[in-house]
């Protein structure tokens, strides 16, 4: 009976263009819509003939330097047209391209160049200099480069087929390293399939807010792309809020992680923007019943929950979220894709009951780049399901009565974090190599509801001294800053369990990092009535229990969506506009407080030259 039920719920099959490429999907879409606008950015736009004819030029560029079919290209640039302009010629071209997001540390970025054994890296002038190159190896190719515009802009021909890699995504390691996740086109034009039948075809205008980093940016540049959408592209920060791209911009569709839908409900203007769109498309972690109920209060849209890791092609399985009661399901396979939910001996687990998920079907990868050991431990051959190919997720979820599928966290240690991957052991293994160290345990926190910081348990090395701050450093140095773990805690021993190991939930239950577990020391009391403000604001959003007119905003634990709430909460605690990017160049409450001051008085003076010039042409 568990069988023919199991059977029955990954009745997934589903025609697709099995044989073609996403170059190809996208080729015929220009075809069709030539004059529709297919790009914006900042200012400016590409209709879809002019985004095919950039692409097609680079492309040809790209096949001169010997890219082809299995060539990996590294692509580096900030958040423009251009950027997509980049990856399509890759396509284009025959070859896969590998992210390397120029915010990464350079000692990260020379990692995932090594081990990809890339020849040629597609970048500009404003992001070459973040690059390491490797010496007599590497070709670098501005995508601006102005001879570009000299090559023909006419259908170009590639060789690449659907068994073709498209993409290597790296994700984080448990040995240490990253490593390189490779999808090809076929894998991806399928999910485009199961993408139209959970969202349905009709264009619209997507706001695409995630990094290339991150594979489910392939749905908001790709399969948008194919369809006919609009893709209006978030920029770096610094740049128009999503409140204001939504509305100018008419935006239907989001997509993001349950961590900024949280920060954007937390903005008034960005939550009322929310109420405009059609389609919310929520991934990459848990989504909390509340925060959909919260959505609720202004949208009426539909919203999706959506659910799959990197090496099964983006997302798996699908949920259309209606009434919510405790828990959101991640629903149900989609296209020709089957999800499993097997005990250790690899058996079907009975309905109800907690198991490993495990997933099949047209879009699991091919592997890891380079890494076959770890491709034979984590994707198996199931004799029993007719020697199909699954991926082991080491995920824990069961089967409801109903066919869908409840989401359990991790048999293992692995995290998620604002949409990312992060496996501990990578982080523990380079704090270990520090100075001062001799172990080193990370676990993800969640202290305040919706909220979840790293924290790192430490075991000093008593032949030698450290201090939180040099262990941030030296993690800045190697790991993307969402990797850095927000405090440093120092215990004599390390809890254990009774079979001698690592007690991570006795970890969880001690009490929350202070600032001063985090390395920073008390400073001076705040002076003026706007560092009392921004000293208030900084304590509510951080949880911390006292700031310092000296402690830096990032070392008290902050992110990148914690500045998006804090923005918003000061802005409305001053009365008044505060420019984002001031939250980076100004990270103490003394720099940022003197700043505002500053430009406040530069206002005031402005406003009285301006009143005094009125006054002279009266």
């Amino acid at each position: 009976m568990l069988l023919v039920q199991l059977l029955e719920w990954n009745k997934t099959e589903t025609d697709y263009p099995r044989n073609s490429t996403i170059a190809e999907l996208f080729c015929r879409q220009a075809a069709c819509t030539p004059d529709t606008v297919a790009l914006i950015s900042a200012d400016r736009q590409l209709t879809y003939r002019e985004l095919d004819e950039r692409s097609n030029r680079l492309a040809r560029k790209l096949q001169c330097l010997g890219v082809k079919p299995e060539t990996l290209v590294g692509v580096s640039m900030g958040r423009t047209e251009t950027l997509v302009v980049g990856m399509l010629s890759i396509l284009k071209a025959g070859g896969a391209y590998v992210p390397l997001d120029p915010s990464y540390p350079k000692e990260r970025l020379a990692l995932m160049i090594e081990d990809s054994g890339m020849t040629v890296l597609l970048t500009n002038g404003e992001t070459r200099s973040r690059i390491p190159l490797a010496a007599g190896r590497l070709t670098v190719l501005d995508a601006e480069d102005p001879s570009i515009v000299l090559e023909s802009s006419q259908v170009i021909t590639s060789g690449a087929v659907s068994g073709n890699i498209a993409y290597v995504i790296y994700t984080s390691g448990s040995t240490g390293r990253p490593k390189g996740v490779m999808v090809e086109n076929g894998n991806v034009v399928n999910f485009f399939t199961g993408m139209d039948r959970a969202i349905g075809c009709e264009p619209g205008v997507w706001l695409a807010v995630t990094s290339v980093s991150f594979d489910i940016s392939v749905l908001e540049l790709f399969w948008t792309l194919t369809r006919g959408f609009t893709v209006v592209i978030h920029g770096d920060e610094g740049s128009a809020t999503v409140a204001d791209e939504i509305n100018q911009h008419h935006v239907t569709h989001l997509q993001m992680t349950p961590s900024l839908a949280r920060m954007l409900t937390l903005d008034t203007r960005a939550f009322a923007a929310l109420g405009a769109l059609k389609q919310i498309l929520l991934g990459g972690e848990a989504v909390p019943a509340a925060l959909i109920h919260h959505l609720r209060q202004v949208f009426k849209g539909k919203i999706h929950n959506m659910y799959g890791p990197t090496e099964t092609t983006i997302w798996s399985t699908t949920c259309l979220t209606e009434e919510v009661n405790s828990s959101v399901s991640i629903g149900k396979p989609i296209a020709n894709t089957q999800i499993y939910i097997l005990d250790e001996q690899l058996n079907p687990v009975p309905i109800g009951e907690v198991g490993e998920l495990f997933i099949g079907g047209a879009g699991v990868a091919r592997g890891y780049w380079n890494r076959p050991d770890l491709t034979a431990d984590r994707f198996l051959t199931m004799p029993a399901l007719s020697a199909q190919r699954i991926y082991r997720t080491g995920d824990l979820a069961r089967f409801m009565p109903d066919g869908n599928i409840e989401f359990l966290g991790r048999a293992d240690y692995q995290i998620k974090l604002r949409g990312h991957r992060i496996e501990p052991g990578e982080i523990e293994a380079l704090l270990e190599k520090c100075a001062g160290v001799r172990q080193a345990v990370i676990v993800l926190r969640e202290d305040r509801e919706g909220d979840k910081r790293l924290v790192a348990y430490l075991v000093a090395n008593s032949a030698e001294t450290t201090t939180a701050t040099a262990l941030r450093a030296a993690l800045d140095a190697q790991l993307p800053d969402y990797m850095v773990p927000s405090a440093f805690v120092f215990l004599d021993v390390l809890p254990l369990t009774d079979n001698g190991k690592i007690n991570r939930k006795a970890l969880l239950k001690m009490p929350p990092p202070s600032a001063a577990v985090a390395g920073l020391q008390p400073g001076p009391e705040p002076a003026t009535e706007t560092e009392r403000i921004l000293a208030r604001v900084w304590q509510e959003a951080l949880g911390v229990h006292s700031v310092g007119m000296e402690d830096n905003f990032f070392d008290l634990g902050a992110h990148s969506l914690t500045v998006a709430e804090v923005h918003a909460r000061l802005q409305e605690a001053l009365g008044r506009e505060v420019a984002l990017l001031d939250l980076f160049q100004f990270s103490t409450v003394a720099s940022l407080a003197n700043h505002l001051a500053g430009s406040q008085a530069h206002s005031q003076l402005s406003d009285r030259a301006q009143q005094r010039r009125l006054a002279r042409q009266r």
